[in-house]
């Protein structure tokens, strides 16, 4: 599980997708999922000034921009149910009410609330993303928004019962918090946090190759008490290295217009800017 803190948008989606794409390099099979702790059923009505773009997956449905990057890094096809928002799981259990599945007990936060969201994320996690169509062995759950949010406590706690349920063995959480860099000083002040350090690239397809370097993966496979399934490099932290080292050589600047309604935010149209 992925987590953030101190403040929002501090890149929780690239690192899930790069520790997917480590994984994926060694050859685990990954999904994820995305928690999005809104009352909003799904992204579909959000405004791309608050929210950015609304990422649209093959089954049509409406969800955030961190599926997409899941999709473009990890080369898997998401569906719906991989996006989870507090309306869906208040939804599903209304009509569980609703419909006296309950027997007539009183439906709460603990534990009807939290045992839905730990039903979701394991049917969720067992299925297939990507052309081999095998279950997936690893998935990677981001929780959207600050750890200390109101919002979030729901999942805190269903999470805290999950990791009782299946041993700390099978669950980790990965926590992203800011390092700052004062200029008075120029130094990274590493006292909030620092175990492994990411630091700003100008290409975020870079941070896999990062994380990497500070082995990064053999961290997470000794917590799962893992064997790497191949013992040499992946071919596809090899085409990695190549794209990135592609994109810091091109030196020819081309212009190329985009219109569209939402232009003054760049995330409204992130798609389209990562294809070009």
């Amino acid at each position: 599980m992925v987590t953030g803190g101190v403040i929002s948008g501090i890149g929780k989606g690239i690192i899930s997708s790069s520790i997917g794409t480590i994984l994926k390099a060694y050859g685990w099979n990954v999904t994820c999922i995305k928690i999005d702790p809104y009352l909003n059923i799904d992204a579909g009505t959000f405004s791309p000034f608050e929210h950015g773009e609304v990422y649209v997956l093959d089954d049509g449905s409406e969800v955030d921009l961190d599926l997409g990057n899941y999709e473009r890094f990890l080369n898997i096809t998401l569906t719906k149910d991989n996006n989870i928002t507090t309306g869906k799981i208040y939804q599903k259990v209304i009509e569980k009410e609703r419909r006296g599945d309950y027997l007539g007990k009183t439906v709460q936060v603990v534990p009807h609330i939290t045992d839905a969201i730990i039903e979701w994320v394991t049917n969720v996690s067992r299925i297939p993303v990507d052309e081999s169509g095998s279950t997936p062995e690893v998935c990677i759950i981001e929780l959207g928004g600050t750890i200390g949010d109101i919002e979030s406590m729901p999942y805190v706690e269903a999470f805290r019962q999950m990791l009782f349920r299946v041993g700390s063995v099978n669950f980790c959480c990965v926590h992203v918090s800011l390092v700052p860099q004062l200029q008075s000083v120029g130094e990274p002040k590493t006292k909030p946090t620092q175990v492994i350090v990411s630091l700003d690239v100008s290409d975020l397809y870079e941070v896999p190759l990062r994380l990497n370097d500070q082995n990064l993966c053999s961290i997470l496979l000794e917590h799962f008490q893992l064997n790497p399934k191949l013992h040499i490099e992946y071919p596809i932290l090899g085409k990695w290295k190549a794209l990135t080292r592609q994109m810091e050589l091109a030196s020819e600047i081309v212009h190329i217009a985009i219109v569209g309604k939402y232009t003054k935010l760049s995330d409204a149209y992130l798609s389209l800017l990562k294809v070009i």
